[in-house]
């Protein structure tokens, strides 16, 4: 995704896109028809699950920034991250991979000191990656600066489960080892059940 694309999405774009990726607003959870969720399967409606409230379900981007880091963030490849913990969604925080000072646009990051080889713009999941890496679930948290093992989702514990395109994950590693695929919808869960979502629509060009 171009940065230019990226700095000039309207925020009501970003609130879609945390609608679909299972994060429900007021109206999805009330089954009013307004606004974004208007357009919404009501499948994906029925799936959704509110932000949690507590503080760590919003854990800020504290890791380091990993690889190079360039002032251009440049052709990246899209990857969307969603994350549930104790029947709610966990955010995953706009800033990682991003070196302050920073500036904003519609709710996003338009703007920072330097980009490093992934980086998030915005709380929605989607993960920005340099094209051609073999980047991991590990090296997302490292640089978010959270936990992730087989027992530890950030600073939840419990067995974790990775859904990849809608299917359950059976590598034999880690979690942390799932790859950074350019538009996979991966999906890591601890708690209740929380049907997954085979896939992420994204903007052309990502």
């Amino acid at each position: 995704m171009a940065a230019q694309r990226v700095a000039r999405r309207p925020a009501v774009a970003v609130l879609a896109a945390v609608v679909l990726a299972g994060c429900g607003s007021t109206a999805a959870r009330s089954g009013t028809d307004t606004g974004a969720t208007a357009t919404i399967p009501a499948a994906l409606v029925r799936e959704s699950r509110p932000i949690g409230r507590a503080p760590a379900f919003h854990e800020p981007a504290t890791g380091p920034v990993l690889g190079a880091c360039r002032r251009a963030l440049g052709a990246r490849d899209g990857v969307h991250v969603e994350l549930f913990a104790a029947n709610r969604v966990v955010l995953l925080a706009a800033g990682i991979g991003a070196r302050p000072p920073v500036r904003t646009f519609a709710g996003r990051i338009s703007a920072a000191r330097c980009f490093g080889e992934l980086a998030t713009l915005d709380p929605t999941g989607v993960v920005l990656v340099r094209p051609g890496l073999r980047l991991t679930l590990a090296d997302l948290f490292d640089s978010w600066g959270q936990p992730l093992s087989r027992t530890r989702l950030g600073p939840f514990r419990g067995r974790v489960r990775v859904y990849v395109g809608g299917r359950r994950w059976t590598g034999t590693g880690p979690p942390g080892s799932v790859l950074l695929r350019r538009h996979a919808e991966i999906v890591l869960e601890v708690g209740p059940y929380v049907p997954p979502h085979a896939a992420y629509h994204f903007p052309p060009g990502s």
